[in-house]
């Protein structure tokens, strides 16, 4: 046994893999990528004036990363990783021991793309995903140091801080909250054995959640334009399954459209239809389209769009089930943008900004990564991580200590937030569902720490 007491705390090398695996993904990947979105954002927080077209903790934060030395994204893209990075790392410190699986765990995880790449990506939705999961660990990190009262409710504000981030950055995001709170109800209720102390504490970080996200929010709002950004966008999302269902049935009738819009109706079927496409609304996106659509109220949108579920709700969920299994897992991944690299914007802000075009030498490698993953490895779906993330939920469920009692919330909360893109989901975009990854991943970490103790219950 004297080899076994010379060898490293496993845990501690699992930590160190960690961490040096995201500060190398840091630099290769320095100063980080930015696409139109981003580059919107980064011209609204410059401006410190927010659109809402966007979220505007996206701009705000591109702002203050703006006004630091050097390119904007590096700071972005770096506090993203980490969060990201060093909320993996803590993973390993949740378990009493770790066993030697969680550094070869770590290790394999480290080049997959959904960490190696889209973490060094300006996107809302990994900032979601990292603000979700490390609101969550906080929480399980605050049950293991149930005594040191000082200690849980800094940890426990720390979520509640990271939870209202994700609120902010995407506003279906809200769903995971209530899962948060539930899952450290139950904790408080198994390590104190009292209902008071369980709703005291879930009633807190509800309460803590919301002022946070509703003070912050109201904060933004004092720099946003006051246009209707978030009424606009379900007129394109109600418009999109309007047409996808005439798509599907050219006899259907349009009755709202017909007499309150006639206009309206005639270019749907005509030129509307013709482009609609399961991958994105985007082709529908023509500037005489437009025109016709922004002259329409967004109540009669609205009408015709409740008009035609209550009708022929089967041809509804015909649609959106096809457009959800585009978002959940495309026939073809490569038109659902499963990475990017480089900087590419749209020419009006990336005038302003002074910036141009980035596709170097290390740009066109990382492509070359990420397609080895995209045409050679399953790996790009969320089908095969959501069995994943099912599968460790079944383990911890076995057990159901307090770290596993959060896990398995997290993994609740992450196939509720992908159930509203059943009705949400507009294009197919992979990193929409980014967060089902990163959840999987890290309950694949959790249970490679702690397999001895999780399969003997």
């Amino acid at each position: 046994m004297r080899w076994k007491t010379a060898l490293p705390d496993p845990r501690l090398v699992a930590t160190a893999v960690i961490a040096l695996g995201g500060l190398i993904t840091f630099l290769i990947n320095f100063p980080g990528s930015m696409e139109d979105d981003s580059f919107v954002q980064l011209v609204e927080g410059r401006e410190d004036f927010y659109s809402n077209w966007h979220p505007p903790v996206m701009s705000w934060l591109l702002g203050l990363s703006d006004q630091l030395p050097g390119p904007a994204a590096g700071w972005f893209t770096g506090f993203e990783m980490l969060v990201c990075f060093g909320t993996l790392a803590l993973v390993l410190w949740l378990p009493k021991r770790v066993s030697w699986a969680a550094v070869a765990v770590a290790a394999l995880m480290l080049p997959l793309p959904q960490l190696f790449m889209s973490q060094a990506v300006v996107w809302k939705d990994a900032l979601f995903a990292n603000a979700s999961f490390a609101g969550f660990v906080a929480i399980a990190l605050a049950a293991k140091l149930w005594p040191r009262r000082a200690v849980r409710w800094a940890l426990l504000v720390l979520s509640s801080a990271f939870l209202a981030l994700a609120v902010l950055t995407r506003q279906n995001g809200a769903v995971i909250v209530p899962f948060a709170v539930l899952a450290l109800a139950v904790v408080a209720w198994r390590l104190e054995g009292r209902w008071r102390t369980a709703l005291i504490h879930g009633a807190a970080l509800f309460a803590a959640t919301v002022v946070i996200a509703w003070g912050g929010n109201a904060l933004l709002q004092l720099q946003a334009d006051g246009y209707p950004a978030k009424q606009e966008q379900f007129k394109i999302l109600y418009l999109y399954d309007i047409t996808g269902m005439v798509k599907r049935d050219p006899a259907i009738k349009l009755a709202v459209f017909d007499r309150d819009a006639p206009v309206l109706a005639r270019t749907v079927r005509q030129k509307a239809v013709p482009l609609w496409s399961p991958v994105k609304n985007d082709t529908m996106e023509t500037d005489d389209i437009i025109a016709v659509k922004d002259a329409v109220p967004a109540s009669v949108v609205t009408r015709q769009w409740k008009a035609l579920i209550a009708e022929h709700p089967g041809l509804y969920l015909r649609v959106r089930a096809q457009l959800f299994r585009w978002v959940f897992q495309p026939p073809d991944v490569g038109l659902c943008h499963p990475f990017h690299v480089g900087d590419q914007g749209g020419e009006e802000e990336m005038k302003e900004l002074g910036a141009k075009p980035r596709l170097d030498a290390r740009d066109i490698a990382l492509w070359h990564y990420g397609d080895f993953f995209q045409y050679h490895t399953p790996l790009f779906s969320h089908t095969l991580f959501a069995v994943l993330g099912i599968g460790v939920l079944v383990i911890v469920l076995r057990r159901r200590e307090p770290a596993d009692i959060v896990l398995a919330a997290l993994i609740g909360a992450t196939a509720v937030f992908t159930a509203t893109f059943f009705i949400l989901s507009i294009a197919c975009d992979y990193r929409y569902l980014y967060l089902i990854d990163l959840t999987a991943l890290a309950g694949a970490l959790y249970v490679a720490a702690d397999w001895r103790a999780l399969l003997k219950r």
